[in-house]
């Protein structure tokens, strides 16, 4: 039974690594350390951070041993060259000084004397201080390991005379491998699944998952399975979540609620069912393509069934069901009914494809033909109005697909008869086609004519227009139009002044819209709009408009262009 014949150790102090090799999921940092010691480049201090459980401490311990190991491999007792140093609560300037005289002292054994301080972020200032300068210049018989769990709560001064190494979390396949080969050992029969969703739990912390571990041994005697796995730990099963998505691709919206509430007399809390239900939908997008199937940390046959599940949903509804519950988990917390909350997203999720359904059919009958009870010819004399039916101008062929509507006919005393929905669009097709082939005729025409005008004409319509950008609100594009008068030249060509060039940017816009008018309402396609710039020489800040300052300031802060067009701004002279 395990370890039923010797004094009960946990797993993360029996099996904390004693050699490199044993050390899980940091090869690159143990090699790198090696090869330090062999080449013998000693750097006088050494920084290890990363998150907790992740050995830190374990390899700062194995690299103190080897650093004496190398030059008496006869050492046994290490207890006279390795100092370690919980900072936590020993974390006073008194402290450091007591280090700092230490340090002085030579090794009676080996070459060197190892300094490990545990949790180093928890110095005070002062400490910090105080050890500044030992730090910098130790002597040649120390050497430093720092390690924490907070490496952006050590001062630049500290982090700058170190050699820096980031541990990172562990794989859910390191830890799992590092497990089944602890079982083994401690002859403990565990299903494959149960081990992945213990290195799950642990989130990269080996020693969480050693934890773990020790707890499933004496709550399953030995025998741990998946099912007794999900239920101690308290973890929602897979299982939930791929019931959920089958309802939720068939729309079931009661069955999805009862699913829900299911969980929750289960003791599950809602914020860890939103989580676990957008992890399971991030899963089912990385399955999608064989190569971002590769980055799940999952056991093959888990694999499948995401294989299998996602090619039942398309990657856009994904993108809209993860939104969906990205904003019922911000709004969970500060909700007051958040099971109504979460209930409510769930019918949104049901209704995802149905809505997408809607959005991509075509409007064909206006809405007074939706109450119908048979279809009839209209009258005669019945015209369908343009603003009845909005139809999209396409230039090629309209083809619509018709799932058989039940038209009902309306209750009027007008006799109907019957006359076939094809008709009926191809007539509005029509319509729309000739409006549209008048409306062409009519600007041919226009390009082409060339009727004459003369000067005053022009300075009517002209002002007409500033009048009408008047009562638009744009003053200031009023001031510009009506300061000058335009002069009309030879070949319909119309020049104007302006007195700066902002002027003219500002105007510019209003060019096109101005040439349509004028052309429109004087007959002639011809018509030609030069805008000139007056010149003025030694123009002073004082005697520009207020227009003109404000260009003057964009120039330099464009910024100020993109708040007058949000918020609609205009300035006058």
């Amino acid at each position: 039974m395990y370890m039923s014949d010797e004094k009960y150790m946990v797993s993360a102090l029996k099996y904390r690594p004693q050699s490199w090799d044993s050390i899980v999921g940091q090869h690159n940092i143990a090699k790198t350390l090696q090869q330090a010691i062999q080449s013998d480049h000693l750097a006088q201090a050494y920084l290890f951070c990363g998150p907790r459980g992740v050995g830190k401490t374990s390899t700062a311990r194995l690299f103190a041993k080897a650093i004496n190991l190398k030059h008496d491999e006869k050492l046994q007792d290490f207890s006279y060259n390795i100092y370690e140093l919980d900072a936590a609560s020993n974390n006073q300037v008194d402290d450091i000084r007591n280090l700092n005289d230490q340090v002085r002292i030579p090794p009676q054994k080996g070459k060197y004397k190892v300094y490990i301080i545990d949790e180093v972020h928890m110095l005070s200032q002062s400490a910090f201080n105080a050890f500044l300068k030992t730090l910098e210049e130790p002597p040649p018989h120390a050497v430093f390991i720092l390690a924490t769990t907070e490496k952006h709560k050590i001062i630049p001064t500290i982090l700058s005379r170190c050699q820096v190494y980031d541990f990172h979390r562990i794989s859910i396949l390191d830890i799992v491998d590092h497990l089944e080969n602890i079982a083994k050992k401690e002859d403990v029969k565990i299903e494959k699944e149960a081990l992945h969703v213990i290195a799950e739990k642990a989130d990269g912390a080996l020693r969480d998952a050693l934890s773990c571990f020790d707890l499933m041994v004496n709550f399953c005697e030995g025998d741990i399975t998946y099912k007794k796995v999900i239920q101690n730990l308290n973890i929602l099963d897979h299982d939930y979540y791929f019931k959920l998505i089958d309802l939720v691709l068939e729309n079931k919206i009661h069955e999805s609620l009862l699913l829900f509430a299911e969980i929750l007399s289960k003791g599950f809390d809602g914020k860890l069912f939103i989580s676990g239900l957008a992890t399971h939908l991030r899963n089912l997008m990385m399955s999608k393509d064989e190569r971002t199937l590769q980055i799940l940390e999952y056991s093959s046959e888990l694999k499948g069934k995401f294989s299998e599940q996602a090619t039942r949903i398309d990657p856009d509804d994904i993108t809209t069901m993860l939104t969906l519950l990205s904003e019922s988990e911000t709004s969970y917390k500060s909700s007051q009914n958040q099971r109504l909350l979460i209930e409510i997203t769930l019918m949104q999720l049901c209704s995802v494809q149905i809505q997408k359904k809607k959005a991509k059919s075509v409007a064909i009958l206006p809405p007074n033909f939706l109450d119908i009870e048979e279809i009839g010819p209209l009258p005669k004399n019945h015209q369908i109005k343009k603003t009845d039916i909005k139809l999209k101008k396409q230039h090629e062929s309209l083809e619509l697909e018709v799932e058989e509507p039940k038209i009902i006919a309306p209750k009027r005393s007008l006799s109907i008869k019957k006359r076939s929905l094809t008709t009926s669009i191809s007539g509005i097709r029509k319509k729309l086609n000739d409006k549209e082939e008048q409306v062409q005729k009519q600007e041919e025409l226009l390009i082409n004519s060339n009727s004459k005008f003369s000067s005053h004409l022009l300075i009517e319509k002209w002002n007409k227009f500033a009048e009408i950008k008047k009562k638009e609100g744009k003053m200031g594009l009023h001031t510009t139009l009506t300061k000058s008068s335009p002069i009309l030249k030879n070949d319909f060509n119309v020049d104007f002044h302006l007195d700066s060039e902002v002027q003219k940017m500002d105007l510019q816009k209003e060019t096109p819209y101005l040439l349509e008018y004028l052309r429109k309402e004087l007959n002639n396609g011809s018509i030609q709009i030069h805008l000139h710039v007056s010149e003025m020489e030694n123009q002073k800040i004082s005697q520009l408009t207020s227009r003109e300052r404000f260009f003057q300031m964009a120039e330099k802060n464009p910024d100020l262009h993109l708040f007058k067009e949000e918020f609609d701004l205009d300035l006058e002279y």
